[in-house]
């Protein structure tokens, strides 16, 4: 089980902002001025990247290049290697000061090499100068760099040759991961080799010495500088990887490796039959870039090509966009329920030794500008002035658009415009005929009234005391959402005590802070910026990413995943087996053991999901004397993370019927901890009764629901603005928050690697505050509370800003007696 790391340091934390760019001759003729011009355009985006005090140490750089063949057959028959007609080559980082664990380290290497039927032709140490090249910083942890030469058996082919490197050096990190931290292979392919490190841009060639050789000729590049924010340099975390550069953040990668986690079950190829042994899928550390590489990379190795996988991966704006074509719409809607978006600001430059290829996100905040001259070199970079080409030589120019895609083969010589590569995909498949066949939108039923009888007055405040809804919540929280249709104005910052120190019980959700976008990572204004945001919602089981059939288009969809009551009726009323849904009751006896509740509501979904169920619906709504509800907001969390454990999250969704979400941030708390869609009936119900006892007038609580609904998804798009994310599939079990005040035995259980510096309340301290809560409830003596987190009331949450603070700060003003101070400085 996940712990938390000691210390207030998490390496979540680290961002980063680079430079980056790539070369290739179309018609694939390689040259060492090719490489040269690659180096000299990386020198020319030093300011992109961090420099150390030294002077010499950065952040890393370095170049991917599409296999120099001449100059390695050469260098491998000097150091007496033969190589085949089809052979790889891998750059590997190793222990510098122990020669014992780098012989392991080989023998490893080539024994999982053999397991996969291929054999190593030998080993050759990479000329490297760390003297002249490196400052004192990297010295300190600069690696020995080695080659790796591997033939293939005669007869397979170039791609079933790299998937069986992929395998093996998967098998090897993970045999090595405990020996030697420092083993990191930057690739080992049939077809690119990386040469990248802790220096600055300029002596990169000074470091790899071989750089310079007239001999090592190419006819594509992919150049990186790094600029990390948070972190230290590391030399495995320099870019290229093994396919990409990035330039930006992917602001859900935490979302993005849980979910990478839950879908190893669902994923299958035949070219991957030993998918089980190679996991986790992607590094679940690290730069957020190094796991998108570790996706993009099994995608590949799965049998994808390298533009279905990008679209995948960080697809345009396609559900607000409505001039686009229909095809290539439903080819991305098709595709949505499968993989998320790897979202947030990013420019990526690719190559798999084919196709040198750019891509940019859906809000285009990357630039990335491309020149094509005479001599049939493209350079793409994410600023100009890289390459000195002469103005009469250009022949084609331009810049990519928020969310397009380009790429140059040079086995065929063609350049690929977004144009050309959205006509490819949406043309592979009838995926419009099957969204039609086998898609459907929930519609409500209920035109004008309600499905059920509102609650009882009484029945409404046991409720109302239970699930600690005040009077003030329901007059400036609930009310304004229902009759403006977006949240009510309230000034900045709050002065009440953290939850934990707190004397009075309060809501779990209130333990939560959201993380927000940082360093370089500017938040969209989800007015300005609708059309790249969305909140549509599917509900059905995931389809296996490497087989695309008819059957997967199969899903029910809803415009939010706050549900009014007609859809959610509606979906829990349709007959399809392909929908069957399990109810499980959030409640356990008053005297019983929360943390045991939670453990068998866990144990019932995954027995349920086992059993073929697909809604799971978590409810609080059929509470009695007796006994406590068990939080929406941990059920939710735990079952998400029980089901992401047993490799079922993908065959379910987590819908969840609760009192507990009456404003956006409870909303956002339990999609980000794996929600599919929420039905907050209680919120419907006070303003049924705010209707029936006039507290709103002329106003129909359908509408009334509908407004309070639209003001919610308004606060979701802010919330989910402020991290830069644009799609609630991106942002749903992403943990985007961290906890102040809860001991790990909740974390873990609950919240699994959701940050937790400041520890506090146990599950005995939730009880115990349910069972306060419980007795306040079933009095019918008892109002329901008056509230007093928003302002400051008598009796009620303690704020630094109450009348006696400022009271006395208005009497020293006013006498100047420093004994009048000295009251308002101790209160």
């Amino acid at each position: 089980m996940h712990r938390q790391p000691a210390g207030l340091y998490h390496p979540e934390f680290e961002h980063d902002s680079c430079g980056f760019g790539l070369m290739a001759q179309m018609d694939d003729h390689a040259s060492h001025w090719l490489v040269q011009t690659a180096v000299t355009a990386l020198g020319r985006m030093t300011h992109r990247g961090a420099v150390a005090a030294d002077g010499k140490t950065g952040d890393g750089c370095g170049l991917l290049l599409k296999k120099p063949d001449a100059f390695l057959r050469a260098v491998a028959a000097e150091a007496g290697m033969e190589l085949g007609g089809e052979y790889a080559v891998g750059m590997v980082f190793m222990d510098r000061s122990d020669a014992a664990l780098q012989a392991a380290d080989r023998v490893c290497l080539e024994q999982e090499l053999g397991a996969q039927g291929l054999t190593a032709a030998g080993w050759r140490v990479v000329p490297t100068d760390p003297e002249r090249a490196c400052g004192k910083q990297a010295l300190k942890n600069y690696p020995r760099v080695e080659q790796v030469f591997v033939n293939a058996p005669e007869g397979m082919s170039a791609e079933d040759f790299n998937i069986k490197l992929f395998v093996a050096r998967r098998k090897t990190e993970k045999a090595i991961a405990s020996s030697d931290p420092v083993f990191y292979v930057p690739s080992l392919s049939s077809t690119v080799i990386s040469y990248k490190g802790l220096v600055m841009p300029a002596n990169l060639p000074v470091f790899y010495t071989e750089l310079t050789d007239e001999r090592l000729e190419s006819s594509l590049a992919v150049f990186h500088q790094r600029f990390s924010t948070n972190t230290l340099p590391q030399w495995r975390l320099a870019q290229p990887f093994r396919y990409l550069a990035h330039n930006g953040e992917i602001n859900t990668v935490r979302g993005n490796r849980n979910w990478s986690t839950a879908r190893a079950g669902k994923l299958q190829s035949p070219k991957l039959p030993d998918l089980k042994e190679i996991l986790p899928l992607v590094s679940m550390e690290g730069s957020d870039s190094s796991s998108l590489d570790n996706m993009l990379e099994l995608l590949l190795a799965g049998g994808m090509d390298i533009f279905r996988a990008m679209r995948l991966l960080i697809p345009p704006a396609w559900q607000n966009v409505e001039q686009l074509d229909p095809d290539l719409r439903a080819f991305y809607e098709y595709n949505s329920q499968h993989m998320e978006p790897w979202d947030g600001p990013a420019g990526i430059v690719l190559t798999d030794g084919r196709y040198a290829a750019c891509v940019l996100d859906r809000n285009g905040l990357r630039p990335a500008r491309y020149v094509i001259t005479k001599d049939r070199h493209i350079t793409l970079a994410s600023e100009i002035g890289v390459y000195d080409y002469a103005p009469e030589d250009v022949v084609a120019k331009g810049r990519l658009k928020p969310g397009q895609m380009i790429a140059a083969d040079t086995q065929t010589g063609e350049l690929l415009l977004p144009k050309d590569i959205d006509a490819d995909l949406a043309s592979r498949n009838p995926y419009k005929q099957w969204m039609h066949d086998h898609a459907h939108p929930i519609k409500s039923h209920l035109h004008g009234g309600a499905a059920s009888e509102p609650m009882a007055a009484s029945q409404l405040k046991v409720y109302e005391k239970l699930f600690q809804i005040s009077f003030e919540e329901r007059d400036q929280v609930i009310r304004v959402l229902a009759e403006a249709g977006q949240e009510a104005v309230g000034s900045m910052g709050d002065d009440t005590p953290f939850p934990v120190l707190s004397t009075k019980e309060r809501s779990l959700y209130d333990y939560f802070r959201q993380v927000f976008a940082q360093v370089t990572n500017p938040p969209i204004d989800p007015l300005r910026e609708q059309i790249v945001m969305s909140l549509e919602t599917c509900f059905g089981a995931e389809g296996n990413l490497f087989e695309e059939k008819a059957e997967h288009a199969a899903r029910l969809t809803v415009d939010s995943p706050v549900l009014s009551e007609g859809k959610f009726r509606e979906l829990l009323a349709i007959g399809n087996a392909s929908y069957q849904h399990k109810q499980i009751e959030l409640t356990y006896a008053q005297d019983g053991d929360m943390a045991e509740a939670i453990r068998s509501i866990t144990a019932q979904a995954i027995e349920a999901v086992r059993g073929g169920k697909v809604i799971i619906l978590l409810t609080d709504r059929h509470i009695k004397q007796g006994m406590l509800p068990v939080h929406a907001l941990m059920a939710t969390g735990a079952v998400h993370h029980a089901l992401v454990r047993e490799n079922l999250r993908c065959d379910a969704n987590i819908v969840v019927e609760t009192a507990t979400t009456r404003d956006s941030h409870h909303f956002a708390c339990l999609l980000g901890y794996g929600a599919t869609a929420i039905y907050p009936y209680l919120a419907y119900e006070c303003l049924n009764d705010m209707v029936r006892t006039g507290e709103i007038v002329d106003a129909e609580p359908v509408e009334l629901h509908r407004n309070f609904r639209k003001g919610i998804n308004k606060g979701l798009y802010k919330i989910m603005s402020k991290m830069g994310i644009s799609t609630v599939a991106s942002y749903r079990g992403s943990q985007l928050f961290e906890i102040v005040g809860l001991n790990n035995d909740i974390v873990d259980l609950c919240f699994t690697g959701t940050t937790s510096r400041v520890k506090g309340a146990h599950f005995a301290d939730l009880h115990k505050d349910q069972q306060t809560l419980a007795r306040l409830a079933w009095n019918p003596r008892k109002n329901i509370d008056q509230g007093g987190l928003l302002k400051f009331v008598h009796g009620g949450e303690y704020h630094a800003y109450n009348p006696d603070v400022i009271g006395t700060l208005h009497t020293a003003v006013k006498t100047g007696e420093y004994s009048d101070y000295q009251v308002y400085a101790k209160l």
